[in-house]
């Protein structure tokens, strides 16, 4: 089934406004650093942004991505992101996510990361739980790295996932690495997807740098656990273009790893016209740019952002 011309350029705006966040930050870490870190995702947009477009609103999103498309994917504003990257009350969490945010917005369903790589798996599966116990529709998606799924919370809430037929989707953006290392070097198969099979759920490869193709995957698992059919698993082959952080040297990336490397805003802007593709390019600059000169403007949090959003309805 062909997909809409408008839902095309939608993403194209998403990841174009993802992209002109990776350079910005990119270069207010070489020239003033940042208070933290910043993981790029360049590369790695068609994931985040291909993957939100298949969910609706209310459905619930937890990332434990790199970069910013999923947020961007799901809604956010680049203001509010850029906020919490530069540490200003303008942030989505008032600031206190400085380098590697924690971006929160409850209102679009993005419910943020977890602490530690990995815990993504029974927050998700705790947000599936509730909607099937009130039978709310939502959809839960728990976004990792391909080296989490060496966690034992993955196979922890799997099982439980797959036996109660949660609606859930499982979404590997691997990128082959773990930080520094292959992930051939320390784990036994090459694709994540195989994992599924040991709990009897779907377990689907596609192309990461296709939107398109992440689209089309996620709308069918979403359509499968909203019918009461349980968790999909699936596993977008991707390719991340800078290092595991900003300034990573990157001595243990052989100098041609990038070789057959295909940007994912050129694949997707082979399905539209080239003017639209040079107007929505500027449009999102000129978007970051603004959003960029008003979050320097902004004022840093005061010390007693600490206390704040500790407790529920605070």
């Amino acid at each position: 089934m062909p997909i809409d011309t408008t839902l095309i350029g939608d993403m194209y705006r998403r990841m174009s406004i993802a992209r002109a966040i990776e350079q910005i930050v990119e270069k207010h870490t070489r020239k003033a650093r940042i208070s933290g870190w910043w993981h790029p995702g360049e590369g790695q947009e068609a994931v985040g942004v291909g993957a939100s477009a298949a969910l609706n609103g209310e459905d619930y999103l937890w990332y434990q991505g790199r970069g910013c498309a999923w947020a961007i994917g799901k809604g956010m504003q680049p203001g509010p992101i850029l906020g919490d990257v530069l540490g200003k009350v303008s942030g989505a969490t008032g600031g206190k996510g400085g380098g590697v945010p924690h971006w929160a917005d409850y209102s679009l369903g993005i419910m943020g990361e977890g602490a530690t790589l990995g815990s993504v798996y029974p927050l998700a599966a705790g947000s599936a739980f509730a909607s099937k116990l009130r039978k709310d529709g939502r959809v839960s998606l728990a976004n990792f790295g391909d080296g989490t799924a060496s966690r034992g919370t993955f196979h922890e809430t799997m099982v439980h996932a797959a036996t109660w037929k949660l609606p859930l989707i499982y979404l590997c953006e691997n990128n082959e690495l773990l930080v520094g290392t292959k992930l051939t070097d320390v784990c036994p198969t090459a694709d994540i997807a195989d994992f599924a099979k040991g709990y009897g759920i779907p377990g689907i490869i596609v192309d990461g740098q296709d939107a398109v193709a992440v689209y089309e995957a996620t709308l069918e698992a979403a359509a499968r656990a909203r019918a009461g059919e349980g968790p999909t698993l699936i596993e977008a082959k991707t390719t991340r273009v800078q290092g595991h952080y900003a300034g990573d040297p990157q001595n243990y990336r052989a100098k041609d790893a990038l070789a057959n490397y295909r940007d994912p805003l050129a694949v997707l802007a082979e399905r539209m016209a080239v003017d639209e593709v040079e107007t929505i390019a500027a449009e999102a600059l000129a978007l970051v740019q603004a959003a960029y000169e008003e979050t320097l403007a902004a004022p840093p949090p005061d010390h007693s952002i600490i206390f704040k959003d500790l407790y529920y309805g605070q």
